[in-house]
């Protein structure tokens, strides 16, 4: 199975578990049944929201330099600069 058949299928069993939750289909106590059930689909959400925000940062944070991309990069811009000065251009 390929890593988005893996996905589809484990968001649809949790999505027929949650239904069947929802509409007490599997009996479960009052309380979980009418003040957790309902608000769970917005937790998982911001559950995942937290997680990707948090995942972003840290890999920002320790965001490793290139020393090659560095070098190439500056390479570039000198040629620039002299392509654009033999036309003229002053830099």
């Amino acid at each position: 199975m390929t890593r988005a058949t893996e996905t589809f299928a484990a968001l649809g069993i949790a999505t027929v578990i949650y239904i069947a939750l929802f509409f007490g289909a599997l009996p479960l106590p009052e309380v979980i049944q009418d003040k957790i059930i309902p608000v769970l689909p917005w937790w998982a959400l911001m559950s995942f929201g937290s997680y990707s925000l948090g995942y972003l940062g840290y890999h920002v944070m320790t965001f490793s330099d290139c020393p090659d991309a560095y070098t190439e990069l500056m390479g570039e811009i000198q040629q620039a600069k002299t392509e654009l000065r033999s036309k003229g251009v002053s830099v």
